[in-house]
């Protein structure tokens, strides 16, 4: 199986020696290409940190990241740079689009820095826009459509540079159940018929029993790890449940 992501002893510490606080703790962990992962937690668990070391939002105290064989602790300016436009994709609770770029342009916007010709980028915005079930609305601005459907498109935008991970952060958050529901199946169709590998922090349990496996963090450290297996999505949903409880956390966050 190819590696994609290797996480190796990586801590992050934030203030100064008088009032330190440990956001993350000697974590460590791998993602193959094609899994679907899911990171959970309490608030204030490190989740959020955690994923913002991964993509470079935030930088390590100690130890190391490498995305296919790149160590990103080490990368600066152009290169970093370089890296997040190539090789991640963001989708982020608040869609972050443009209001003054329609839907398409939305979408297009990352080929078109990356200098990808015009009739390509038309090509590949068309192709994935109609496996997303989103071609009538590309023409439209985001303040014109349904919170789903710029979910919609902002998964679009983060898959179409064909990156070697996508970063999902609380993606349901702002959404109904029906527009999340629609976003999660979205989400198995980008990993399982596109082979997009996603990691995805949520504190949602539904939303988490799409993954294929799950790490829970606790006080900066990795407190569980679930693997869906053969389960079926109930199955895999109420054992992300049982954990929860352990975890002590709101169980009300679940539902």
């Amino acid at each position: 199986m190819e590696r994609i992501l290797e996480v190796q002893n990586i801590e992050k510490y934030y203030g100064n020696k008088s009032n330190l606080t440990k956001a993350i703790d000697n974590i460590s962990f791998n993602v193959d290409k094609g899994e679907f992962v899911g990171i959970m937690g309490a608030s204030g668990s490190g989740k959020t940190t955690l994923l913002n070391c991964i993509s470079t939002i935030d930088r390590v105290t100690a130890g190391h990241i490498v995305v296919k064989d790149e160590d990103i602790t080490k990368l600066k300016g152009n290169k970093l740079n370089k890296f997040r436009r190539e090789e991640l994709g963001f989708i982020f609770q608040d869609f972050n689009l443009l209001d003054t770029l329609t839907c398409y342009e939305n979408i297009a916007l990352a080929l078109t820095i990356q200098g990808i010709n015009a009739r390509e980028i038309d090509k590949r915005v068309n192709e994935i826009a109609e496996k997303l079930e989103i071609k009538e609305i590309l023409k439209k601005y985001p303040y014109q459509v349904s919170g789903g459907q710029k979910q919609r498109v902002a998964s679009a935008r983060a898959i179409i540079t064909k990156p070697k991970l996508v970063l999902a952060d609380e993606p349901t958050g702002a959404l109904d159940s029906k527009s999340a529901r629609q976003l999660l199946e979205n989400f198995e169709y980008l990993n399982q018929k596109l082979q997009a590998t996603i990691l995805m922090v949520t504190h949602d349990a539904f939303t988490a029993s799409y993954s294929n496996r799950i790490l829970f963090i606790k006080d900066g450290k990795i407190f569980n790890e679930l693997i869906k297996g053969n389960d079926t999505r109930k199955q895999f949903f109420e054992k992300i449940i049982d954990v929860q409880t352990l975890l002590g956390g709101d169980l009300n966050d679940c539902f």
